[in-house]
Parts: structure tokens; sequence; C-alpha cells
């Protein structure tokens, strides 16, 4: 048990997120995708209604069997808003810990494991028509001011910044500046 709860640490990345998940089930780690497009000079943030909770967050969702950080985000960009699985996703640095029990109801990875990291990435969505999945009822593009007002989670706020921070400051990779 000892060395299945420290593989899990590991593939949740703890240090490192390229490591899988070699358990079985639910991989012990959440992603949180940001999907944005830019018109002109103005920038805007898909963010979504969560059907059962009835908050806004971003794109979210967890690791499933030995996917990577990066693979369940671009599943959970896909399953959730029918964001193209070949659309090209960038890791942000922003980070978040989220308590196992919020996730799961019981400690999923055993009695060591009581937070799991959440991993953050954005996703140019402009030639993409966004569609909701079941876990919502609705998304709208709002632009940074009124996401900050709107979303739930401080770690979708965060992430919120970073993205709008790098974006304005031309720091997306074959993103533009405004």
């Amino acid at each position: 048990m000892a060395e299945r709860v420290k593989r899990a640490g590991e593939a949740a990345g703890l240090p490192a997120c390229e490591q899988r998940w070699t358990g079985q089930g639910r991989a012990p780690f959440q992603v949180l995708v940001l999907p944005y497009r830019v018109a002109g000079v103005r920038v805007q943030y898909a963010i979504f209604k969560r059907a059962d909770a009835g908050y806004w967050q971003f794109i979210a969702g967890g690791g499933e069997g030995s996917e990577l950080p990066i693979e369940a985000a671009r599943r959970e960009a896909w399953e959730e808003a029918a964001i193209p699985m070949t659309a090209s996703l960038h890791p942000l640095e922003s980070r978040n810990t989220v308590p196992v029990m919020e996730l799961a109801g019981f400690l999923r990875w055993g009695p060591d494991v009581l937070v799991v990291p959440e991993y953050t990435f954005a996703v140019h969505a402009s030639d993409a028509e966004l569609r909701i999945g079941p876990e919502h009822t609705e998304f709208r593009w709002v632009d940074y001011d009124t996401g900050r007002e709107m979303l739930h989670w401080d770690s979708n706020r965060n992430a919120l910044h970073e993205l709008n921070h790098r974006i304005i400051n031309g720091m997306v990779p074959g993103q533009e500046q405004p």
C-alpha cells in the first residue's frame, strides 16, 4: 500500500506530471482547461455553469487510467465543450490542490493521500464552436473582469489571472499580443 501511495503522488505530479498513474481507475489529479479567444484587442474566456451546483467554472475533471494530465485535459475539453482533440493546449504555471474528500467523498487513494494536484491548461478556441456536455447547463464568453466576478473557485480565478497576463503580454506560444 505504501508503494502504491508513493506512486500515486509521483504520478500526480509530486514533483513531476510526466509520470503515468499505474494504479486502477481514476488517476490522482485534476485538470482545469481555460478556453479563450482573441478578437482584435478583446480577449474573452469561456466559462461553464455546473448543472449539479449552479456555479461557474472552467472545464474541469480528472485523469482516467494511465492518462497524463495533458491527455486528461484534452479529453475533458472534448467531452465538456467539443473542443477538438487536435487543439493545441498550453500548460500554465497555476497549480492548486484539491481535497480528495471533495472529489470522491472518501480517501480513494489511501489514507495518506488527502489532496491531489490540479494542473491548468489554456486552449485557443476561436475556431471551435463550443457546445456544452451534460455536466453544464450553459456557457458564456466573458471578459477578464466579468470572469473574475463569476468564477466560483479561487483556483479558476488564479489561472484566469495568469492566462490573461500571458495573453496581453504576448507570452502564449503561437498567440499574437492583442
